[in-house]
């Protein structure tokens, strides 16, 4: 079930199992559950940056830390641009406007087949001048528990980011010294996570995997995404503000780029007028 405000995901079902914890149709979307982090996916301290030379300001919305997170795009309305039985296109117009002054048109199509959802997302700068992009998307995905710890995780990833009291990156730590390897299937417990993962491993297809297998069903779901996802984040919802949401579900989160990079501007897309940038992910559950 694909929504007009934000553009993202609320449910998604295989043989009428759920494979998100989403929420209801008169819920308020909470946690970003299943939205489009569009320009940037994450936090950016302090909502500032600086691209081409001119220092910038973006609304701060994470206000205990002081950051701006997950973008601009995810409580704006987007337009419905098609749909059929197996498929929905939704886009959205991203006007300029202070700390942001640049023009993005965004198309999101969600995909379903005998391979499960492919999500397909582009960008296409529609102004005169080049701009900074990033894109990620916020999916929260069961295998049916009624919380995670009991389940396994598999990431073939060799680092890990390290984060100070803000959520912002301190840097990258191989992942068996951090403390979250998870490269070999491993029961999730009372790890908690809200970490980034970098240096992946890819299929043959240059496709990266998140798997989650239950602990007391044979029931998986995996999540892949192409190249253009360099990073990914982990969340088990430790600090969401209901209560009852915690760990009921794994946000897996591809991201184009890491935390705080429109500050840094690690592998942050410089898009020229008339360019676009197409990511793939999606996701299979059995």
């Amino acid at each position: 079930m694909v929504v007009e405000l934000g553009g993202g995901l609320r449910e998604y079902d295989v043989g009428g199992l759920p494979v998100l914890d989403g929420y209801g149709l008169d819920e308020m979307c909470t946690g970003a559950r299943g939205q489009a982090l569009i320009p940037w996916p994450n936090r950016l301290g302090d909502g500032r940056y600086t691209f081409g030379g001119r220092p910038l300001q973006v609304p701060i919305n994470e206000v205990a830390r002081h950051n701006a997170i997950h973008g601009l795009v995810r409580w704006q309305s987007w337009r419905l641009l098609s749909r059929d039985p197996v498929r929905v296109r939704v886009g959205n117009l991203l006007h300029p406007q202070p700390g942001y002054p640049f023009t993005l048109g965004l198309e999101i199509e969600y995909a379903v087949g005998s391979a499960g959802l492919e999500v397909t997302v582009q960008a296409t700068n529609l102004g005169g001048a080049a701009l900074p992009y990033a894109t990620g998307h916020h999916p929260y995905i069961t295998v049916g528990e009624p919380v995670i710890d009991t389940a396994s995780i598999r990431l073939s990833a060799a680092r890990a980011m390290l984060a100070d009291e803000r959520q912002l990156p301190l840097g990258f730590q191989d992942v068996a010294s951090a403390g979250f390897d998870f490269r070999k299937p491993r029961v999730l417990g009372s790890t908690r996570l809200d970490t980034a993962f970098t240096d992946l491993e890819r299929d043959g297809a240059g496709r990266a995997w998140v798997e989650l297998f239950a602990g007391q069903s044979d029931r998986a779901v995996r999540v892949w995404f192409d190249a253009t996802y360099k990073h990914v984040m982990l969340f088990t919802g430790d600090t969401l503000d209901l209560e009852s949401r915690r760990r009921r579900g794994l946000a897996v989160e591809p991201m184009t780029c890491p935390p705080n990079a429109f500050a840094t501007g690690q592998d942050v897309v410089t898009l020229v007028p008339g360019a676009t940038h197409t990511s793939r992910w999606g996701i299979v559950a059995g």
